[in-house]
């Protein structure tokens, strides 16, 4: 399911259970439903949203609603097929912790011992230490049957969830491990299938992906929603932000919406001393800069890890917002690459989760870092 416009407008208008939801769930209540329900049918889902925006919190919680065994595998540390298939056999251990579940583990290794052994312990699985390329594939195919095993053999739903699935793309440049699992989601019926990724992954509808899978947008959350929030859980400290200053919207400003980073901030502000309990101006400023400041050589090392056309078009959209970065006017104006060199910047950033496609603007996807480059460049 695609959300539409109208679900946009049902996450923003502030009820109770939008101020009073969990800290890891405010906002997305219309995302969780949709998640949870396609789980409860066994649907398999594709979840697309940019770093910070909730994807791993709101699929976990997910699977806890319905009581799915979750098996998580985390792609961004596959960095070529053999480490993709460790972390496949990492992620199905540490979703077994069962004596029910280790037995069949056992089992299984049994039937598989020319490619796979037990850990030390006994409690899990791990690929045997010389592999050919037909091994590795021939043990992927088999673990990729192991968790419908599961399913089927403990009678319980099986969830598995791949963060950030696209980062196989640069070894598997074929596509055939990305198709062979495209083939066991349509094929298996006991396990749900939820892919993790950037906005990105939904901007070509006809990605093959992304058929068969119902598609979870994670946009930016409403700014009534966050300032709703945030007053709840600052009355909770015995806080609020002082009414005849302009804190609030400073603060609305500096997270637009991107939930890690009202989360950061606010827990700042919690921790704030002020008197007669108010939080001014100087108090909201104070505490962005602080946050920034700690978080400089984060945002330091992840923008001199971009090739020098993404850093340099990052760094253009954060002083220099644009809905058309492809235009002559702004492409001389910061002296930019053209044609295909400049589509590739943007599509890179995208899928990097870094900034939004057209459909909003092409806006950084994290403010505070928006902010911190912003304040770098001045």
């Amino acid at each position: 399911m695609v959300i539409s416009p109208s679900d946009l407008q049902t996450e923003t208008s502030v009820t109770i259970s939008n101020i009073s939801a969990p800290l890891d769930l405010f906002g997305r209540q219309v995302q969780f439903q949709q998640i949870t329900q396609a789980l409860a049918l066994d649907r398999d889902v594709l979840i697309a949203g940019v770093p910070g925006s909730g994807r791993r919190t709101l699929v976990r919680r997910a699977a806890a609603a319905v009581g799915a065994k979750m098996i998580e595998v985390d792609c961004i540390r596959a960095i070529d097929s053999k480490r993709f298939v460790q972390l496949l056999c990492e992620g199905i251990s540490q979703g077994c912790k069962s004596p029910e579940s280790i037995a069949l583990l056992h089992k299984w290794v049994e039937e598989e011992k020319d490619l796979f052994s037990l850990t030390e312990d006994g409690k899990g699985i791990k690929l045997r230490q010389s592999e050919t390329v037909e091994q590795l594939w021939q043990a992927f195919k088999s673990l990729l049957c192991l968790p419908h095993r599961l399913a089927t053999s403990l009678n319980k739903q099986v969830v598995l969830i791949l963060y950030g699935f696209p980062h196989i793309r640069p070894w598997d440049r074929q596509g055939e491990w990305e198709t062979l699992l495209r083939e066991e989601i349509k094929r298996q019926t006991a396990v749900s299938y939820a892919l993790v990724a950037t906005i990105a992954e939904t901007s070509h509808p006809t990605e093959a992906i992304g058929k068969n899978l119902e598609i979870i947008r994670l946009t930016p959350v409403a700014n009534e929603v966050v300032a709703a929030w945030a007053q709840e859980v600052l009355n909770q400290e015995g806080l609020a932000f002082d009414p005849r200053s302009q804190a609030l919207d400073t603060f609305l400003d500096a997270v637009q919406g991107h939930i890690a980073d009202a989360t950061a901030l606010i827990g700042r502000l919690r921790a704030v001393r002020v008197s007669k309990k108010l939080i001014g101006n100087a108090e909201i400023e104070q505490a962005i800069q602080a946050l920034l400041a700690d978080l400089s050589t984060t945002f330091e090392s992840l923008l001199v890890l971009l090739p020098p056309s993404q850093a340099q078009l990052l760094e253009s959209l954060a002083l220099d917002p644009t809905d058309k970065p492809q235009s002559r006017d702004y492409i001389s104006k910061h002296c930019l690459c053209r044609g295909g060199s400049l589509q590739g910047a943007i599509a890179g950033l995208q899928h990097k989760g870094l900034i939004y496609g057209s459909e909003l603007d092409y806006r950084l996807a994290l403010p505070l870092f928006a902010l911190w480059i912003r304040q770098r460049l001045s």
